[in-house]
């Protein structure tokens, strides 16, 4: 028995089962998009894709609310495909595992999916139910929004009508995001050079970085996590002094916009060293394990003996890259001086990969300031303009979304939340990206909120989502629907 299907509310469950067995990461929707356009039109709903392959189902009013505001609902379709080391999934074929532990929804040694999945299922459920009192509905499902937001930059003037959009993409229940950062990426390339003769008596190891929390590159910069790029190269770096020890391959953290959370490296070091060096590995795991005591306790440094590699980098070149790597930012640059404990700036080294005789530093910079967003990639790209690199490329970058504290959108929502739980909702920014910029460039005068239910750990194998969360946003959804004019 699927213990999913038991949750309430269950409509809004089984459409998230659904969506779990659907391959559907970035860039690679075809899979889920086609699954809506055909759940759509089973609905009798009418159904649209737009050419960048967003799609829109439409609900009509019920009867005595068709002259109430047109609402958009609106979640995105792509999710971050992270999983644990010694996991064998395939994010291109293999169905999610949800599980539940607890008060909480997990997926077995993957991400959940949860973002934004759980807003998909809560959309479906809203277009499938016959017991609701609400105007016309809109429900908008965009493409690609994990690695550059590429369905809410292509969306058609034109496709939706609704003056209201309610964006599903929050991680706080109680909480409603009015505001976000905008953000760009940049990613440095080098070109491999080799060294002519390998050293002779020396030996191969295996390093690895593991047991960090990793998380979110907006929603947890300003948490203290370790950053495993950083927390290898540390290591490659003084070894390097002290030790005599030689980079082959480097693959270190995975997406632009998750912390990085795992690292390893394939070095050679002299023979005569062997002692000194796995003791100085075990003195770095002490290390990292006290330093990060609080944010990561489940750091670990370790090392294995390796064959030996065919070829290592050439020493010029493994300098720069380890000198590039320790001074290149990463975390918070600045905190903003109109919100109170609201992160401004920031910036995430993402990965390091070697790929067909490249090196490739991919990271990501955000901000609520346009001018301090492009500053933080400025300051990345001298990093690597520094050590030669000839080819530094940036992403199109998007939008930040500015407040509105007198959203009528927002009213309507918050006086929802009042009726159901009597109490006050939080309205506030957040300095991870949403959609919602795009949007109001697109349709000038929309008027916006997000809101979600509790999710932690997003963009990593740890994401859960708090099951009663999911009920009481299902409810916030209905009673706003209820009393909008």
């Amino acid at each position: 028995m699927n213990d999913i299907l038991n949750l309430n509310p269950k409509r809004v469950f089984y459409y998230f089962d659904e969506i779990c067995k659907i391959p559907h990461p970035s860039k690679k929707e075809e899979k889920i998009v086609a699954w809506l356009l055909e759940t759509g039109k089973a609905l009798g709903l009418e159904t649209k894709r737009d050419k960048i392959g967003n799609v829109l189902i439409a609900k009509p009013a019920t009867k005595g609310k068709e002259k109430v505001t047109p609402v958009i609902f609106q979640s995105h379709v792509d999710m971050v495909c992270e999983k644990n080391s010694d996991t064998k999934f395939d994010f291109d074929k293999d169905p999610i595992q949800p599980y539940v532990d607890g008060e909480w929804l997990k997926a077995k040694g993957t991400t959940l999916g949860a973002d934004d999945g759980i807003g998909m299922a809560i959309q479906l459920a809203l277009l499938e139910a016959n017991d609701i009192e609400h105007g016309p509905i809109e429900c908008l499902f965009t493409v690609d929004e994990e690695t550059g937001l590429t369905g809410a930059q292509n969306l058609e003037a034109g496709f939706m009508n609704g003056k209201m959009l309610l964006n599903l993409d929050s991680e706080d229940e109680g909480e409603f995001f009015i505001g976000c950062a905008g953000g760009k990426d940049t990613q440095a390339i080098l070109e491999i050079e080799w060294e002519d003769k390998m050293p002779k008596d020396c030996i191969a190891y295996y390093i690895y970085v593991k047991g960090l929390q990793g998380g979110h590159s907006g929603d947890d910069i300003n948490k203290g996590r370790g950053n495993a790029v950083k927390l290898l190269n540390r290591i490659l770096w003084n070894a390097y002094q002290d030790l005599d020890l030689f980079i082959a391959h480097i693959d270190a953290g995975n997406l632009r916009n998750a912390i990085a959370r795992e690292g390893s490296a394939h070095i050679i070091i002299p023979k005569e060293n062997k002692k000194a060096f796995e003791k100085y590995l075990q003195e770095m795991d002490k290390t990292y394990k006290n330093e990060l005591r609080f944010t990561d306790p489940g750091v670990n440094v370790t090392f294995e003996e390796a064959k030996m590699p065919k070829k290592i980098l050439n020493e010029l070149l493994q300098i720069d890259l380890m000198n590039a790597l320790y001074v290149c930012p990463h975390g918070v640059l600045a905190m903003s001086q109109d919100i109170p404990d609201f992160v401004e700036t920031s910036t995430n080294l993402a990965s390091v990969k070697f790929k067909d005789e490249k090196i490739i530093i991919s990271t990501s910079q955000r901000s609520s300031l346009e001018s301090k967003k492009q500053d933080a990639v400025d300051m990345v790209s001298a990093t690597f303009y520094t050590i030669g690199a000839d080819d530094v490329k940036h992403g199109d970058g998007y939008p930040g979304w500015a407040p509105n504290p007198n959203s009528e959108v927002l009213k309507v929502l918050t006086q929802a939340y009042r009726n159901l739980f009597k109490k006050e909702p939080e309205a506030k920014a957040i300095h991870a990206g949403l959609e919602c910029g795009l949007f109001s460039e697109k349709y000038p005068g929309l008027d916006m909120v997000s809101y979600g239910p509790t999710l932690r750990g997003v963009h990593s194998p740890d994401e859960k989502l708090k099951i009663d969360t999911v009920q009481e946003v299902w409810d916030l959804t209905v009673e706003f629907l209820r009393i909008l004019k």
